[in-house]
């Protein structure tokens, strides 16, 4: 149990402990800094600790706030502060500090607990302070203080603000409107009988297998069920990060099923919608892979410019004013999220076709629209990039470099060449290299070496583009250009196999190469680094897949040429899942979660 500390003399009729008890704390009372050493040194080692001044006032939520959200070490509001075990230590040296400088009187003046925030702030501490809104937290110095305090918290429904402060910042327009007015209603349902996020998470994924399993039953009865239990699983989706809010029940565990299972998700259904199609006589394999294959480069292009802008400094450019100011204006905000198809307009829009139309009418809306909001998302990223002066970091480049995922082909290529390319030359041949391989794979019959030929090319071109930092102004274009090149690559080989199965088995092959891409991206995101260069060697990197595939095409029969996928597949998959559970549910993996809604 976490240990709260009470500092200072009781107040005569308030809240505060037991508001720290409905919190989980186990309350102790300190007279003054110097029991509040002693206690503080007594408490449970590797558990939560606070230190809250006896005469807050405030409403228990901001209370939770401030003192219960797992993601940060080291947390405070006015009145209170509280440190997890990794900042133990730096709230104890500046307790005794305090405490050796006089601080060991009875508190009269100013709170203890304001004053440690100041301490850990003179110590460079990262200290978290969530922002508060409309809710009360304050240290009353008088009667008449606490009067006002008191009627400020009795004027603001805490409730309210909780189930509010529930739902995203930067939602879409469907989840905004259609979903979130009754989705933050069931978290709190949820919450109150003791359901986790995790369990929520889990019924959502169940709940859109579920409808996929419809899906592939190819009935107009399966479709219509189909996409009314898809929209149900997003609603879910929504809760369980509305939970996760709620109730600040953050884990890493739910980073990894939140951050993995809206893929799978729609990934699966794709792969459902597919099976419906053939059980009617109609193969949209190719579709369904193609469909995959846009939406994982899209974020790609998402994840790879908000990684090379996330610390650059003079970040600033006339397309980037032009942005702001269009979104001062309240309805460009709402077209412009919806152009982009983010997943709540992209998952209605797949449901209600998926009701009324085919999979093959599904898939061809789908492609076009998720064209359409790449093509606005990059076009508008491009001018951004062409038209500032941003200075990108190591941390930036190295994110790139890790996105990338080089394998060793490429390494030693880069170690011969020595020297890499000047300014736009870098995506230019990453395009290149990309392009001819592809290309290559498609406009050539099952059988033919030319594919391997490109191939080739591809790795020197891979070599040449990631040959320095990747600090150029278009450098972010880069992994998303791998990413196409590889993936557009097995999709054309599978096509021209022109066997059953092989779209299939190209189909697994690339959903365990995206999911090994992703997990990629999430531990960045939570500053945890890339995966370990073995599992990066174990699986080849992009271009010893994309190299080990045109080979396995040129050298095997068609039939063969499916079973090799389907094993290659197979492999892929145990291995980036072994260790990408291994690290997500282990006690350093960091804590993900998105305020935005993604594309």
């Amino acid at each position: 149990m976490s240990t709260a500390i009470v500092t200072g003399q009781p107040v005569p009729g308030s809240s505060l402990e037991n508001d720290l008890r409905a919190l989980g704390f186990d309350v102790r009372v300190a007279a003054d800094a110097a029991e509040a050493e002693t206690l503080l040194a007594a408490a449970p080692a590797g558990e939560r600790v606070a230190l809250v001044d006896a005469r807050f006032v405030g409403h228990p939520h901001a209370l939770r706030l401030g003192l219960t959200d797992p993601r940060f070490p080291l947390s405070a509001v006015p009145g209170a502060v509280t440190a997890q075990r990794a900042a133990r230590q730096e709230l104890t040296r500046a307790v005794a500090r305090e405490t050796s400088a006089g601080g060991g009187t009875a508190l009269a003046v100013d709170s203890l607990a304001d004053r440690i925030v100041t301490a850990l702030d003179a110590d460079g501490c990262a200290v978290h302070r969530p922002e508060l809104g409309s809710l009360v937290a304050a240290v009353p110095a008088d009667p008449q203080a606490r009067n006002e305090a008191r009627q400020a918290v009795a004027a603001v429904d805490d409730e309210a603000v909780r189930l509010k402060s529930a739902v995203k910042s930067r939602d879409g327009f469907f989840t905004t409107f259609f979903i979130s007015p009754y989705s933050r209603y069931l978290a709190r349902w949820c919450a109150r009988r003791g359901l986790t996020p995790n369990q929520v998470t889990t019924a959502s994924l169940l709940t859109a297998l579920i409808a996929a399993g419809c899906a592939a039953t190819g009935t107009r009865a399966g479709f219509i069920a189909a996409g009314v239990l898809l929209i149900a699983s997003f609603v879910l989706d929504c809760t369980d990060g509305q939970l996760a809010r709620y109730a600040l029940k953050y884990s890493t565990l739910g980073a990894w099923l939140d951050a993995t299972f809206d893929r799978a998700k729609e990934y699966a259904y794709y792969a459902g919608l597919a099976l419906g199609a053939a059980h009617g006589g109609d193969d949209v394999w190719a579709l369904a892979l193609g469909a995959m294959v846009l939406q994982t480069c899209r974020h790609t292009v998402d994840f790879a410019f908000n990684e090379a802008n996330h610390d650059a400094t003079a970040n600033t450019s006339p397309t980037a004013a032009l942005s702001d100011k269009l979104d001062s204006v309240g309805w460009t905000i709402w077209l412009r999220r919806m152009i982009v198809l983010p997943i709540g307009e992209r998952w209605a829009m797949i449901a209600i076709l998926t009701a009324a139309t085919t999979p093959r009418i599904t898939f061809y809306v789908l492609l076009i629209g998720c064209a359409l909001a790449a093509t606005y998302t990059t076009a508008g990223r491009v001018l951004r990039s062409l038209t500032r002066k941003a200075r990108r970091t190591g941390r930036a480049a190295q994110a790139l470099a890790d996105l990338a995922d080089s394998g060793p082909l490429t390494e030693a290529v880069r170690r011969v060449l020595k020297r890499g390319l000047p300014g736009l030359a870098v995506p230019a041949v990453a395009f290149a290299g990309g392009a001819a391989v592809v290309a290559c794979s498609a406009f050539t019959d099952h059988g033919s070496v030319l594919p391997v030929i490109g191939a080739l090319v591809y790795v020197l071109t891979s070599a040449l583009a990631v040959a320095r930092p990747l600090k150029g102004a278009l450098d972010w274009l880069v992994p998303p250009f791998f990413r196409a090149a590889e993936y557009g690559t097995v999709l054309a080989l599978a096509g021209k196999a022109g066997v059953n199965g092989a779209l299939p088995a190209a189909f697994g092959l690339v959903a365990a190469v995206a999911y090994h891409h992703y997990d990629t991206v999430y531990r960045i995101r939570g500053d945890a680094g890339a995966p370990p260069a073995w599992l990066v060697r174990a699986i080849g990197g992009h271009e010893g897949r994309t190299l080990l595939v045109t080979v396995l095409a040129a050298v095997l029969t068609a039939p063969q040429f499916t079973v090799a996928l389907t094993v290659l597949a197979v492999a892929v998959a145990l291995v980036v899942l072994v260790e990408s559970i291994r690290f997500w549910v282990s006690a350093g993996a960091p804590a993900v979660h998105d305020e935005g809604e993604p594309a």
